[in-house]
């Protein structure tokens, strides 16, 4: 009988293995991987002995979890077909991989499945731009998604969304439109469109920006794992920015995992009769985030427009220069 272990040729294909069989977001399997690599965590599930780091109760809950999802047998299966597919896999270390979800430490997903552009994962860590926000958008909401996104886009950063409905549909569809990038982090495989409604809009992003997932294909997305992908929004991106969102939006989560990482964190202010601005507003009250009302501020929060800031000091430094020997410039007219 196949065994997890036998699968695992090397460390890409076990994190494979792992990436099919183990829960997402698991600091147990997480921090145990990065003591003893994808191969050596395998051969422990297979075997009876100790686990590293865990008592035998834990070990013992921790090995029927990972053997739970399917048999070895079923698992070749699958990997083999998933190649057929041409699915790309991404492990640590390799080309392409975004090194900033290292950041997340024990967290940090075992590999991603993708399909599309993954060079975009390995742009510098401020030209990846994440906007997320309610479902429920209003117009309002979806008018400054479009204002952000189209911007940000046209400057050349990559928008990343979860390819939900409301606000992160509407950046994902006006960063394609003024011809940029954009990355959807999805809950669920790459290659089941959730909602299904985007079929057609994950289609036009495999072809123009790129989507990614940390869980295998053919998985179902669930609440849990609309959680879980949160930390992955938000590690992937210098800034977050949460454009609207209600008391309860799930977007206020990404928001605290980009604090938690040392990310900025973003949001548009809304009015305060509007129940879908009241957890943006409430960010901004308490401190949480910096207010965002265009692109320029966005891109400020990034600490990327260096240049800009050059540009004024040195203007400031003229104006200064300019008083104290008594000529006079007309900057505007310059």
């Amino acid at each position: 009988m196949t065994s997890l272990s036998s699968l695992a040729h090397d460390e890409r294909s076990a994190r494979t293995v792992l990436s099919i069989v183990a829960a997402p977001n698991d600091q147990t399997t997480g921090g145990l991987l990065g003591r003893v690599g994808a191969v050596e965590l395998l051969r422990l599930a297979d075997a009876d002995g100790t686990v590293p780091g865990l008592d035998q109760i834990a070990a013992a809950v921790w090995r029927e979890r990972l053997h739970a999802v399917s048999s070895a047998d079923t698992l070749a299966t699958q990997m083999a077909a998933f190649e057929r597919q041409g699915l790309r896999v991404l492990i640590p270390g390799e080309k392409d991989w975004p090194v900033a979800l290292n950041d997340l430490g024990a967290r940090t997903p075992y590999a991603l499945w993708t399909r599309g552009e993954t060079a975009l994962l390995a742009k510098p860590l401020a030209d990846r731009i994440t906007l997320t926000g309610a479902r429920a958008s209003t117009a309002y909401g979806d008018h400054m998604a479009i204002e952000l996104a189209s911007d940000l886009a046209l400057s050349g950063r990559v928008v990343v969304a979860g390819g939900a409905y409301g606000i992160e549909a509407v950046a994902h569809q006006s960063a394609l439109a003024t011809g940029g990038r954009t990355i959807a982090v999805l809950a669920g495989g790459v290659d089941r469109a959730y909602p299904a409604g985007h079929a057609d809009l994950f289609a036009r992003i495999e072809q123009q920006g790129l989507l990614v997932s940390e869980v295998a294909p053919g998985v179902a997305p669930t609440r849990q794992r609309f959680l879980d992908r949160g930390r992955i929004m938000a590690a992937l991106s210098s800034t977050t920015v949460i454009v609207e969102a209600g008391a309860r939006s799930g977007s206020l989560r990404v928001a605290d995992e980009a604090a938690e990482l040392g990310r900025s964190v973003g949001a548009v202010p809304g009015p305060v009769t509007s129940a879908a601005s009241y957890g943006s507003n409430t960010l901004l009250q308490d401190g949480r985030a910096r207010l965002v009302a265009s692109s320029g501020d966005v891109i400020r929060l990034t600490g990327s427009d260096k240049n800009n800031h050059r540009q004024v000091e040195l203007t400031q430094a003229v104006q200064t220069e300019t008083v104290r020997t008594g000529q006079t410039i007309n900057s505007r007219g310059r």
